[in-house]
């Protein structure tokens, strides 16, 4: 369904809040590995896109680092071994220019208006990006807008110079192509393409290394209604020619669940929309045709979410910076690699002049941002309630290479979508359970999960603490279990509610995470019988 029509049908009240605690849920499950089980997870599943003029805000050069952004993606490295991959781009990637004579690594004009008009990288640049942990797979978006080739190869011949071979695994070209020049599939292929070939020749870069896509607007629903093909995205541009020379790697596209870039969508962002199953479902629901065609044609680990977040045009205030957005962001994460996309990059950066003439939010840092790396118009640095999430993910992937997901609750149905609201889901899009099963461990290890996820996405706010009592719902797992008689550990992502907007009451497993490293000790329960109590606005990891 079109987020169009999602946006209509949450303000006619469709969508209401019908939850009325459903006690419990008994999950029914077969314990063996479900016919729908995703691909074998990438360990990188949770990474980020940053925005290339705010690169050195986040990271700091080599003479001052960024040392909270340092141990932030440190934290997630040590739970996997693999760092989060990053995506150097957005909408400032368009306006990006290399000059090999800069004497410093990034250097953005405003003009007397406040509008972010160019970025320039020089040299230095490539030092700032070496400030991320070691590993770290790097994808560089070259500008497109301007169709000036040359720039654009300039600047992939300073990248591939620049950074390590084993730390530059893309390029993009263009970011968001939907939204300029009146780009069609076809006109699009053939300048992409032209484009993707010549810097490949040029630079000798190995093929295929390039993504291409990374377009924005929804998919059109159902995906045969008419237009829907005549849309520029990875699929289309696929069949209009532009892997005619085998140089398309990947594919990516944009995912911006709600928006605050013009005033009729501003009053439709809010906590309890963002925060439930069935509306996040519906949406990245849409993609579903477009990732089977891609995994088709360019293999499983192909299709990817290069930039999203809950708020286009930078976020909203006591929205994207809660620990709501938290739980928004691990129930996203977690049903997008169900549907078999492979890793999801989190934008970082700040509002921009000029993205939308009416847009809510203007200077300073984004409000969707994890954390602020330096003081800035919007707040003092500080990290956000979301981080927990990453660091919930991290441990659930673990170091497992064969760790295969399966949406339990609500589940699919015959079309793929879990969309059940209507048809058996009891709790209104609050309540999601995933198994997690690893084929590797032993040879019957298909037979049972290893891991659970329980989400309980009721709203309960701080403000109601000492005024009502805090729901919360029984899960009854008990059927996926070996033995009934044996303890499984259980850690909890927690928080006062889901209005908190700081990370030093915002726990994972008993720990909290607002200078970047842990403060605490860890909190593990052991629970025994196969039943668990999920508060509202609270998850948990549960390991089998």
């Amino acid at each position: 369904m079109h987020l169009t029509t999602i946006a209509t049908l949450i303000v006619c009240g469709l969508f209401q809040n019908a939850y009325a605690n459903l006690s419990l849920l008994k999950l029914t499950n077969a314990p063996t590995l479900p016919p729908d089980a995703s691909h074998f997870l990438h360990s990188s599943l949770a990474s980020f896109s940053i925005e290339t003029a705010f690169f050195e805000e986040f990271f700091g050069n080599v003479t001052q680092p960024n040392t909270l952004s340092q141990n932030l993606l440190e934290g997630i490295k040590k739970r996997t071994g693999v760092p989060a991959e990053i995506r150097i781009g957005g909408i400032t990637a368009d306006s990006t220019y290399w000059d090999p004579n800069l004497t410093v690594a990034l250097s953005n004009f405003i003009d007397k208006t406040g509008a972010l008009q160019n970025t320039t990288l020089g040299p230095a640049f490539w030092d700032s990006v070496k400030l991320l942990p070691q590993g770290t797979k790097v994808t560089m978006t070259l500008n497109l807008q301007d169709l000036d080739f040359e720039g654009a190869l300039n600047m992939a011949q300073a990248t591939w110079d620049g950074l390590d071979a084993d730390q530059l695994v893309e390029f993009e070209i263009g970011n968001e192509p939907d939204h300029y020049l009146s780009f069609t599939p076809q006109n699009y292929s053939s300048i992409w393409g032209t484009l993707a070939k010549s810097i490949t020749d040029d630079v000798k870069l190995p093929s295929p290394f390039f993504q291409v896509g990374s377009t924005v607007e929804d998919p059109l629903w159902p995906f045969d209604a008419p237009g829907a093909s005549s849309a520029l995205d990875c699929v289309s541009a696929l069949a209009a020619g532009s892997n005619r020379d085998g140089v398309v790697k990947s594919c990516s596209e944009h995912t911006y669940q709600y928006s605050v870039c013009d005033p009729p969508r501003i009053p439709i962002a809010t906590l309890p929309n963002l925060v439930n199953h069935t509306r996040l479902a519906m949406y990245l629901d849409l993609w579903q045709p477009r990732i089977h065609s891609i995994r088709e044609q360019l293999g499983p680990h192909s299709f990817v979410i290069g930039e999203y977040n809950s708020v286009s045009c930078s976020g909203k205030d006591n929205v994207s910076n809660t620990f709501g957005q938290a739980l928004w962001l691990l129930d996203t994460t977690l049903y997008a690699a169900s549907l078999n996309i492979s890793r999801m990059y989190l934008h970082q950066g700040g509002p921009l002049a000029l993205q939308s003439q009416s847009q809510l939010n203007h200077g300073g840092l984004s409000f969707y941002d994890m954390w602020y790396p330096v003081q800035n118009l919007n707040g003092p640095v500080q990290v956000f309630p979301s981080y927990a999430t990453y660091l919930f993910i991290a441990e659930t992937l673990g170091t497992s290479k064969t760790l295969q997901i399966s949406n339990l609750y609500p589940g699919r149905q015959e079309n793929g979508s879990s969309i059940t609201t209507e048809m058996g889901d009891k709790s209104s899009g609050q309540l999601v359970a995933y198994g997690f099963w690893d084929t590797s461990e032993t040879s019957s290890s298909n037979e049972f999960p290893t891991k659970l996820v329980l989400i309980n996405l009721e709203i309960y706010n701080q403000t109601q603490i000492g005024v009502e009592p805090r729901p919360y719902s029984t899960f009854d797992f008990s059927g996926l279990l070996r033995d009934l008689n044996t303890p499984v550990r259980v850690r909890k992502l927690q928080a006062p509610g889901a209005d908190v907007k700081h990370s030093n009451v915002t726990q994972w497993a008993g720990q909290t995470f607002e200078t970047g490293l842990a403060r605490g000790s860890v909190v593990e329960e052991k629970v025994k019988g196969g039943k668990i109590k999920v508060q509202a606005s609270e998850a948990v990891l549960v390991l089998l």
